[in-house]
């Protein structure tokens, strides 16, 4: 099957789920008039109606896929048992954990190379989204100038700045190693050595993610009132105590929510570590990675799905844990 032929069929697929929802969308609002509408006469039946579609779009794209994948991670499923899977219990969920996800790497040394991905990115992540929402909440000439330029690294689709930034990585004719040979230095192995190769890929996404982290920012601070700062000026305060003392509680509403979506997209980010890893380096890989390759390179189908809720317990575990130690639900003057 060629690469149009395969196109044409899965847009085919697309079409095909996207008259279904609408076909099932539509049979539900009929059935909703004639019983909320024409029989009950209730007060909500508009509104109920409205909501309709878009309850029943999220169940047929959402849930379901997910009891779906729920049921194949308790299967043998795989390429040659992709028709009738075996239900095999618990046995997918205790080899995440005692088998390699790859060739040579398990599971463990993919969580700490997430861990170390994600801590990395979403701390320069904060602290440059810091800085330039600092300042640009200044008062200054051309701001909202500046304030567009900053959000465009963001508003780039992913895949199109990756595939740019690996060019850049290129040995001979990238922008950063033909830097590194007019200064002097040697240029580095990017895409073939572990380590830049990792370093590579948490520059590329710091770099795509200090936009939105800032734009975040600067709202936060944008909200803060002056007058708390005018007051704090009247009792002896300097900047490092204004900054610690009124921006970062007062932040804190925002804060908790930034950093917990900027850890769960950093710790699924795919695009990057994928195209960055172009030599499929092992150390390279994070978990969400991992997953990809055992579903559609090894054909684990089985295996891979008890990993992907593997990795939803791990975020979920982490959010509540983040939220209960930081108290992020919480009001600034609470």
């Amino acid at each position: 099957m060629t690469a149009g032929e395969l196109f044409l069929l899965s847009m085919k697929e697309v079409g095909l789920t996207i008259l279904y929802v609408v076909g099932i969308s539509l049979v539900i609002e009929v059935i909703l008039y004639f019983v909320l509408v024409r029989w009950l006469k209730w007060k909500w039946s508009l509104a109920v109606m409205l909501l309709a579609p878009a309850v029943v779009g999220i169940l047929l794209l959402y849930v379901w896929p997910v009891f779906w994948e729920l049921r194949i991670s308790f299967t043998n499923m795989s390429l040659r048992h992709f028709k009738n899977p075996e239900f095999i219990g618990l046995q997918n969920y205790i080899a995440v954990f005692t088998e390699p996800v790859l060739k040579k790497t398990t599971f463990w040394q993919l969580l700490l190379q997430t861990i170390l991905w994600t801590f990395g990115c979403v701390l320069f992540h904060l602290l440059g989204g810091l800085v330039i929402a600092l300042l640009l909440n200044r008062p200054m000439r051309l701001r909202g100038l500046y304030r567009s330029i900053i959000i465009l690294p963001w508003a780039i689709p992913q895949v199109v700045a990756v595939l740019a930034w690996r060019n850049e990585f290129h040995f001979e004719y990238g922008f950063l190693n033909q830097i590194l040979r007019n200064l002097g230095m040697q240029p580095i192995s990017w895409m073939t050595d572990p380590v830049w190769n990792f370093v590579a890929m948490c520059l590329v996404n710091i770099w795509l993610g200090i936009p939105f982290m800032s734009v975040i920012l600067l709202g936060g601070l944008q909200s803060i009132s002056s007058e708390y700062y005018e007051a704090a000026e009247i009792d002896g305060a300097r900047t490092w105590q204004q900054f610690r003392n009124v921006t970062l509680p007062l932040l804190r509403p925002v804060l908790t929510p930034a950093i917990i979506l900027g850890t769960v997209w950093t710790f699924n980010t795919f695009n990057v570590p994928y195209f960055i890893n172009q030599n499929e380096l092992e150390t390279s890989d994070i978990l969400v990675t991992g997953l990809f390759r055992s579903a559609f390179e090894y054909n684990r189908y089985g295996f891979a799905a008890a990993l992907a809720f593997v990795i939803f317990g791990l975020l979920l575990a982490y959010a509540i844990f983040y939220l209960r130690v930081t108290g992020g639900l919480k009001g600034p003057t609470e």
